[in-house]
């Protein structure tokens, strides 16, 4: 336990799988930087700041947990932060074809971190935050699949008129 490791992801929105994740590598690692994507060219839910601000209170009891934003390339990204490893959440065979891809892709740019695969627990493996999102659009019950800030913001958000045409892009 005496390296740093970055957790990146578009968490849009953070999920308890997500957290899972995140609680177990902050049991693993110096420090954990969940790390917030800056992707332009993708509608997302929540903002980036929203996304930002839900994390920082969902990890603010996780020692060792830094949550931050970032874009471009994740190997330049840890780079910057003096990371030596990237975790990805692996939840089936799909996702493992694509992480691979990526973490391969990733080695050759940087040779000196290495990318590390944690599966979810059981019960999150279908969870996804594109489904929570169509869950949540759709009128249906959330709560058990966000954490408690998560659902509180995504309730109100919708509350105020957010729809599915609002995402189309």
């Amino acid at each position: 336990m005496n390296s740093i490791a970055i957790y990146p992801g578009s968490f849009d929105p953070p999920t308890n799988g997500h957290l899972d994740l995140i609680l177990r590598s902050n049991q693993l690692f110096k420090k954990v930087v969940v790390a917030v994507l800056r992707n332009t060219s993708k509608k997302c839910l929540l903002s980036v700041d929203e996304r930002y601000n839900l994390l920082k209170e969902c990890t603010k009891n996780f020692p060792n947990v830094e949550v931050d934003a970032f874009e471009g390339l994740l190997v330049d990204y840890a780079r910057v932060r003096e990371a030596k490893h990237i975790i990805r959440g692996i939840r089936a065979l799909t996702d493992f074809e694509y992480e691979f891809q990526i973490a391969l892709l990733n080695k050759r740019l940087a040779p000196d971190i290495e990318t590390i695969f944690l599966m979810p627990k059981e019960e999150y493996v279908y969870l996804s935050s594109k489904l929570v999102k169509e869950v949540a659009l759709l009128g249906g019950s959330f709560d058990d699949l966000v954490p408690k800030p998560v659902a509180n913001f995504l309730k109100e958000k919708i509350k105020n008129n957010l729809r599915f045409s609002d995402l189309e892009g």
